[in-house]
Parts: structure tokens; sequence; C-alpha cells
């Protein structure tokens, strides 16, 4: 406040820092803090931009790699594309590889890994269903176990399937990796957890009142409910089954009976780039070897290209509950 010649008080606007800074044409340039969240927004772009990289080179390298011979592989730019001529050349070879043994491998895959995905629905779907719709003695025993064995390494069960495996005498045989593929505890508790938190137990409660038997409860009203978990969790185990090394490893004896990643690693080992003792003359080089892993990336891949709706529409459900 001021006062006037004349005796009266006269009011002074009240500036605000804002608009002090226009006032002063300061502007939003020399706003506090406006230089480090730049600076962090470009960091942050960067380190995007560099795990990107990280990520998505090595793979466009492996759809590039068959397109080369050996040398120009080594010797030439990484990057460059080569030929379609010598990807037709390199599918030749590694498919002649030992009288066409990547089939053989392919075909024992795709048998070991549908094989247990049959048993990995069937026992996950009903036991989820049991374990959170069903009342039983030794029910929250049951569930605390599938957890349990949930979070174990699966590499720390083989030794244990191949004493009980050598001990039915199934060592050797299909059933000694499909059975083990059949065991999903994974599986069971999404499952468990789609069932107890979406469909509702007045409904189920409702069907019986009606007649309806604990069979035609699950078959007709639970189950089609239940079909985006159900792909969910056949994804899950169908990419688990084709992907697993360790115990097909342990529990054949020939070759001619390795699924695909075995199969891999037995093409690494006669590589002469990776193993010397190969010897230079060795039919698998490395373009080959990056032909073979694109075989074995690709059911993986189209099946995750094709289950995409499925994949959303089960990780979704049960996330809300009405």
């Amino acid at each position: 406040m001021t006062t006037s010649p004349i005796g009266r008080a006269t009011a002074q606007p009240v500036v605000g820092p804002r608009a002090a800074r226009r006032v002063s044409g300061t502007g939003r340039a020399h706003r506090p803090g406006g230089a480090w969240r730049i600076g962090t927004r470009t960091a942050w772009y960067v380190v995007m931009i560099a795990a990107t990289a990280f990520f998505v080179v090595p793979l466009i390298w492996l759809l590039i790699a068959p397109t080369k011979t050996d040398h120009q592989l080594v010797y030439e730019g990484p990057m460059a594309f080569g030929s379609f001529h010598t990807f037709v050349r390199t599918w030749d070879q590694i498919y002649a590889f030992q009288g066409h043994e990547l089939l053989t491998w392919l075909a024992n895959s795709a048998m070991y890994s549908v094989g247990g995905l049959a048993l990995a629905l069937l026992s996950a779907v009903v036991a989820g269903y049991g374990l959170a719709l069903t009342e039983f003695i030794g029910r929250k025993v049951l569930l605390s176990i599938t957890l349990v064995v949930m979070i174990m390494p699966a590499s720390a069960l083989v030794l244990p399937l191949f004493l009980e495996m050598n001990l039915v005498h199934l060592l050797g045989s299909a059933w000694s990796v499909i059975l083990p593929f059949g065991f999903f505890p994974f599986g069971v508790y999404l499952c468990y957890i789609f069932f107890s938190s979406t469909i509702p137990k007045e409904l189920l409660a409702a069907a019986r009142v009606d007649g309806a038997s604990e069979w035609d409860v699950f078959w007709r009203i639970a189950l089609p409910l239940a079909r985006p978990v159900v792909a969910l969790v056949g994804l899950f185990a169908f990419v688990a089954n084709w992907t697993n090394f360790f115990l097909p490893y342990v529990m054949f004896y020939s070759d001619r009976q390795y699924p695909l990643p075995v199969g891999l690693e037995y093409l690494v080992s006669s590589t002469s780039a990776f193993n010397p003792v190969a010897g230079a003359h060795s039919p698998v080089l490395r373009p080959e070897l990056a032909m073979a892993t694109l075989v074995a990336v690709a059911p993986v891949f189209l099946v995750f290209l094709f289950a995409q709706r499925a994949l959303v529409q089960g990780m979704l459900a049960g996330a809300t509950k009405e």
C-alpha cells in the first residue's frame, strides 16, 4: 500500500513469479529443472535405442547368415545380405546332413511337444478346477505343493525323473520325455487363479440344483468359459516343451531320438569353428548352423504369431472380477 499526496491509500498490483517471468522475458528455457528433464529424456532415449539394438541386431544377423558363405560371414560385412542362391545351397547342405537328420529332430520335437502339451492341458485344467471350485481333504496341502514345485528350477527335477524312468524301464523311449512334459505346475496355478477369481460359484451351484452332474458342470459350463486361460496354458506348455534341452539330453541314448534343441548342440559339436576336433572338412559350417537355428525357432514363432489374441485374452482373464 502507498499513500497519495492527498492521503488516500492506493493499491499496487501483486505480480506472481510466473507473471514476472513473462514480463521479464525469461520464458520456459529458464524454468528451474528444465535442462535436467531434457537430459534425462535424452539419456532414456539413448538407453532404449541401445537396448533395442542389443536384442534386434543378433536376430537380423541370424536371418542374414544363411545367405552367405562361411568366408563371407567372417571376413565381409556381418550385416550385409548375401544371395538367395547361397541361402538355398545352405538349406540343401543342412537338409542332407547325416541322412536328413534335421527333419528327424524336427519330427521328434513335434511329437514330444504335442504329446506333452495334451497331457499338460488335461492335468492342468482339471487340477486347477478341482483346487479352485471343489472342497476335499488335503486341498490346501496340494495347492502348497504345487506352488513349491512351480518355483523349483526344472533342472533340479531331472535326476529324480531319470531315476523314476529307469525304475519303470522307460529310459530311451518317447514316454520318458512326454510324461514329464505333461507335469506342468505353472499351468495348474494359472487355471486355479482363473477358476477361483472369474467363474462365480453361484453359477455352478445353480447348474447342480438343475440336476447337472459334476462332469456336466465342468464340461458344459466351466470349460467353455476357460478357453482364454486354456490357450494361455497351452502356449506356455508348448514353448517350454519345445525349448527343453536338459531332460531329453539325459533320457535318450541315440541321436536319432533327439529333439531339435539337443540336435543343435550336436550340430555345434560338429562345426569346426566351435569344435576343432570336428576337422576342417566338417559339412556343418556357421551358415548351416544358423539355418538350423532358424528351423528350430520358426515353429515357436508361428505358434506365438497365431496365438497372440488368445495370449492377450488369457493374460487378462481373471484380472477383474464382476
